[in-house]
């Protein structure tokens, strides 16, 4: 038996294929400190990535079956997400011992205050572990749940199907591309930190034009 390691972009896609980037979104998008250590921009490029084929070797997944998988996996872990925090989030976060848990969790509170549910909702989930307490912590502060619903799915929809999409379209375009995953996906984690790090940056600009 093949050992499958969850963190592991490559491992999972070989393993389970569009049902294992269900799964793993799912827990990303929902279920808070499990789904924190978990792959989600570098496991639906890739996965993107497998699904073009080229001449001399067909595609090594279903496109159609990514894609739903993908949308799936966020929309309905964003909802379980939800309900987790309208139902003891707050406790669930007090009571976890990691301070990267709890800075998401402080940074999540302050987008929804600062740009709204919607607006809120939607970019949260193009950051990195952001977008796994974004949702708890969204039914911690009980945002409307249809509000939260609508927002979500917007959000859900939007990030995964980009991903796995631009991967599609770099597959397609540059021939034997697939055999470079592990290379692609330090790509993919370098600019998926870009989000944080410009945030940072102006956190940094704001404390010191305050002082």
């Amino acid at each position: 038996m093949i050992a499958v390691n969850p963190l592991n972009s490559a491992s999972v896609l070989a393993a389970f294929g569009a049902i294992g980037v269900l799964v793993v979104i799912f827990a990303e998008s929902g279920l808070l400190v499990v789904g924190f250590f978990l792959p989600g921009d570098t496991l639906l490029f890739p996965a993107g990535v497998l699904c073009a084929g080229s001449a001399d070797q067909p595609p090594r997944l279903a496109l159609w079956q990514v894609l739903l998988c993908a949308a799936v996996g966020a929309v309905a872990g964003g909802q379980v997400g939800y309900l987790i925090g309208r139902r003891g989030g707050r406790a669930l976060l007090a009571r976890t011992s990691s301070r990267r848990v709890k800075a998401a969790a402080a940074r999540a509170e302050q987008l929804l205050a600062r740009y709204g549910y919607g607006k809120a909702l939607v970019i949260g989930r193009f950051v990195p572990l952001l977008r796994t307490v974004l949702h708890p912590v969204a039914g911690a502060l009980d945002v409307p749940a249809r509000t939260f619903t609508l927002w979500q799915t917007v959000g859900g929809v939007l990030w995964s199907q980009l991903l796995v999409l631009a991967g599609y379209s770099l597959g397609s375009s540059v021939p034997h591309i697939d055999d470079y995953l592990l290379p692609l996906v330090a790509v993919v984690v370098v600019l998926s930190m870009l989000p944080l790090l410009v945030e940072a940056w102006r956190d940094r600009r704001r404390r010191r034009s305050g002082e």
